[in-house]
């Protein structure tokens, strides 16, 4: 019997992009999504993810449960935090989008750059990444950037805003890092677009390393 996933996206823009990665990845898997914007727009408001809104992602975890999925995986990394919390009140795997990245970011790097443009996923992320660098007794160095105005731009669909402002930080702190961490999954798009001659150093985005995460974990449930 075919296994399924579940989402839980904070911007239906996502929806696509990992519909077409696991599409290629695991075509076998079956997939649904949840979406629910005001997961984020909330903890934006907050500076900070609430009881409330915490509360409100582990009610979605548990009925994607109940609604048959044997795992989950959220792709808002500001919601990250959440997941190993939650873990134990279901019993399905709960993945978080950028886990992976940040084990492979440890892996490959020593100076390790992290490029967000929301502060609420910047700081969840870098703890992540030094979490995992502690995990592994591996001795790293953050250079965290926010990017202004990017969130705002990509918000309001002006999309040539959000990408050349993602972009110039990007080119920026490839000189002082071993490796780009991108935050979320929404700013990997920027990748594709750099050219090739500015592409220094490696840039991790989570979305397809952690579709390929959530398949090895499917393949290993009974």
């Amino acid at each position: 019997m075919a296994k399924t996933l579940a989402l839980i996206h904070t911007a239906t823009s996502l929806v696509s992009v990992f519909a077409k990665i696991s599409k290629e990845i695991m075509p076998d898997v079956k997939i649904f999504n949840i979406i629910d914007e005001s997961l984020l727009n909330n903890t934006i408001a907050a500076g900070k993810l609430t009881s409330t809104t915490t509360w409100r992602l582990a009610n979605y975890i548990k009925l994607a449960e109940e609604a048959g999925a044997n795992a989950v995986m959220v792709t808002c990394s500001s919601l990250g935090p959440v997941v190993k919390a939650v873990q134990s009140f279901v019993n399905i795997p709960v993945m978080r989008v950028d886990q992976t990245m940040a084990d492979k970011a440890v892996v490959m790097g020593s100076i390790i750059g992290v490029i967000a443009t929301l502060s609420t996923t910047l700081e969840p992320t870098s703890e992540l990444i030094k979490s995992r660098a502690i995990l592994k007794g591996k001795n790293i160095k953050l250079l965290p950037i926010l990017c202004n105005g990017a969130f705002n731009a990509f918000v309001s669909g002006d999309m040539e805003t959000h990408d050349r402002i993602v972009t110039n930080k990007i080119i920026t702190l490839m000189k002082k890092v071993d490796i780009i961490v991108l935050a979320q999954a929404s700013i990997s798009r920027v990748v594709d677009k750099l050219p090739k001659k500015d592409k220094t150093v490696h840039i991790l985005s989570s979305p397809r390393l952690a579709m390929k995460w959530a398949k090895h974990i499917i393949s290993k449930l009974p």
